[in-house]
């Protein structure tokens, strides 16, 4: 019995006559053919079994085909506040989506607009006219999200959905990142630990105290909101005086910074206070990445880009299942421990 050669990449190119190269950048949805080359070469692959069942199977499953029959064209839709994460969110979408050869294209929602004006520019803009929009955290004003929301057009929203929301979110998980940090600051002995973070302005800044709560409240912690720098963070001057005055005061021996941005501030103000990290004060941060600028920070790794994947792939389930059930999405991710962090000193 004569036993089957594996399939290759050059399998395939000598059936299609064409490079090598040529096939794996299709295999790996990267740029350089046309789009027809694309599909015979992932239809070529299929029909030689170049693919596993599985993932044949995974694909199948969400009524997905491993080969589009058309460009399609999605929109990304952020404002300013968007910035932060936005390149993170982009590059999942895109890696997902190359297999497939569709396109996504940023838009940028005007912040100084009436509100009776919004629909008219989204008209304009013909928002409706694409294939599908994924709406991004941090719109301002808010306004713009009912008139986003009620566009009649697949969607996938990138945050928390509010309650109610009639389409599917997936978001990375700050919920469980925050209860993550506290767990390991306690896990390694603290108890005096205080929260840092503006938890009015969003609702994923409400969600990262809500958890914050919730943990030290499974260890047996009290939670004085006085002891936290919590509330609005909108002036940045009155607000750094008010936090060196309560570190000073609670003497806190570690700090969960809840918002990337105020990160940088915090260590500058540590560093004012002459207080060392981490023998003096530990430090966790839910940043988006770690900056150059920054020590090597003990964090939750927050899953953007792979929300970003999962968004695409979301979307394109939504547009094959447009009468389902919607769904809501928590991307979790794991915990680094870096330079930031250390057992409390004694009688801390």
């Amino acid at each position: 019995m004569s036993i089957r050669k594996p399939v290759t990449l050059k399998t395939i190119a000598a059936e299609l006559g064409l490079t090598v190269q040529t096939v794996s950048k299709a295999l790996k949805g990267k740029s350089g053919m046309s789009e027809a080359t694309r599909r015979l070469i992932m239809l070529t692959a299929e029909q030689l079994g170049y693919f596993s069942m599985d993932q044949l199977r995974s694909l199948r499953v969400e009524y997905i085909v491993p080969y589009p029959n058309e460009t399609k064209r999605f929109l990304l839709v952020q404002t300013e506040e968007s910035f932060s994460y936005i390149r993170v969110l982009l590059e999942g979408l895109h890696d997902r989506f190359a297999s497939f050869g569709h396109k996504v294209e940023t838009v940028m929602l005007p912040r100084t607009i009436a509100e009776s004006d919004m629909l008219e520019w989204a008209e304009q803009r013909g928002l409706e006219y694409a294939d599908g929009l994924f709406i991004t955290p941090s719109i301002v004003p808010v306004a713009w999200e009912p008139i986003l929301f009620g566009l009649a057009v697949p969607k996938i929203l990138l945050n928390f959905p509010p309650s109610g929301t009639r389409m599917d979110s997936v978001v990375w998980d700050i919920y469980e990142a925050s209860f993550q940090s506290v767990a390991y600051l306690h896990s390694i002995g603290h108890r005096n630990i205080m929260y840092v973070g503006d938890t009015d302005a969003k609702r994923g800044f409400i969600l990262r105290w809500q958890a914050f709560q919730q943990a030290m409240k499974k260890f047996g912690l009290e939670v004085d909101p006085s002891a936290h720098s919590i509330g609005e963070h909108s002036n940045k001057s009155s607000w750094l005086q008010e936090l060196r005055s309560q570190i000073l005061h609670y003497r806190p021996s570690a700090i969960l910074c809840g918002i990337d941005e105020e990160v940088p501030d915090i260590v500058s103000l540590c560093e004012q206070l002459d207080l060392h990290i981490p023998e003096q004060l530990s430090l966790v941060a839910l940043l988006n990445e770690q900056p150059d600028s920054l020590p090597l920070f003990t964090r939750p790794l927050l899953s953007i880009r792979a929300t970003g994947y999962r968004a695409a792939d979301r979307m394109l389930w939504r547009i094959a299942n447009p009468t389902l059930p919607y769904e809501h999405t928590r991307i979790q991710g794991d915990f680094e421990v870096g330079n930031t962090t250390a057992p409390p000193l004694a009688g801390s």
